[in-house]
């Protein structure tokens, strides 16, 4: 079992989760274009009961493309988007992999919502490719 251990950019929101990652993924939606600010997400999906966190963070209510319910998880104070929980995906956690502590063993093999991606983005030929979601 892993431990993996990240926060926001000011520090007043930390995390850790106890837990092997389910995924590690790259989802180019556009909705993570937007919370991110450039083309995509990078997310690690962890089950949300190893996940604790400390501090508090603010949540915005969106809905999916599947019209279920998305909350995306934020601190603040700095804005750093921390994790997301999508309704269609219950129990799992997305992390924001660029709030991670390590990012050295980070590499995503999926990309969800390549329909949407920008033109300029370069996915490998070796990744799972997914016009949408691949649920």
């Amino acid at each position: 079992m892993t431990e993996l251990t990240g926060g926001c950019l000011c520090g007043h929101v930390r995390y850790s989760a106890n837990a092997d990652p389910v995924f590690v993924g790259v989802c180019h939606c556009t909705h993570c274009q937007r919370q991110t600010g450039t083309a995509f997400s990078v997310l690690v999906g962890v089950p949300k009961p190893a996940m604790s966190i400390q501090g508090q963070f603010k949540t915005f209510h969106d809905t999916g493309d599947s019209g279920q319910q998305v909350d995306r998880n934020f601190c603040p104070d700095c804005g750093s988007p921390i994790f997301t929980d999508a309704a269609v995906m219950p129990g799992i956690a997305f992390i924001k992999a660029g709030t991670l502590d390590d990012t050295s063993w980070l590499d995503p093999k999926m990309h969800m919502y390549c329909d949407s991606a920008e033109r300029w983005t370069l996915i490998p030929e070796d990744s799972q490719k997914f016009a949408k979601t691949p649920a």
